[in-house]
Order: structure tokens, then sequence, then C-alpha cells
């Protein structure tokens, strides 16, 4: 399943919608990643400034990969309607 984000809402969302998939609370995703669950929260509610290598730690516990491609033509009101 492939998923489009360019916003940190968006990532926060896709991170949320696949943790639940999977029936994790965000407290069995923190001890998966390594993270603290406040950590958690913060992201999937859309928070910028998160790091990288934090978002990386937590698609690698939700086994998940960040796949970059050159940007559709589509609109950013197009992509939100996705979510």
């Amino acid at each position: 399943m492939n998923q489009i984000a360019r916003t940190p809402k968006q990532i926060g969302a896709i991170i949320q919608r696949q943790r639940r998939l999977k029936k994790l609370t965000q407290f069995d995703l923190a001890q998966r990643s390594g993270l603290r669950q406040e950590k958690i929260s913060t992201i999937e509610s859309g928070r910028p400034g998160t790091r990288i290598d934090t978002i990386c730690a937590l698609l690698a516990a939700l086994d998940l990969d960040i796949n970059i491609t050159p940007r559709s033509k589509g609109s950013p009101k197009d992509i939100e309607a996705i979510f």
C-alpha cells in the first residue's frame, strides 16, 4: 500500500493508521522503536519539528519504508482529500 505524505500532519496520520492496523498502542510502538510514548503522540498529532532519525525509527518499528519519488502534479488539497 503506497501512501503520499507531504506534511508532518500527513506523516503522523499514516503512522497512526499503521499502528492501529497492527493493533498496537502508542506505548507498544514506543517500546518497539525505543522512543517515549509522548513522542509518538506528538508525531501522530502532526506537530512539526521531529528529527528524521526519529521518523525512521518509527517506520522501521512498523515495517514501513520511505520511498522518495518526483512530486505528482496534484494540488496539496487533492492530497489532503486522501486522508
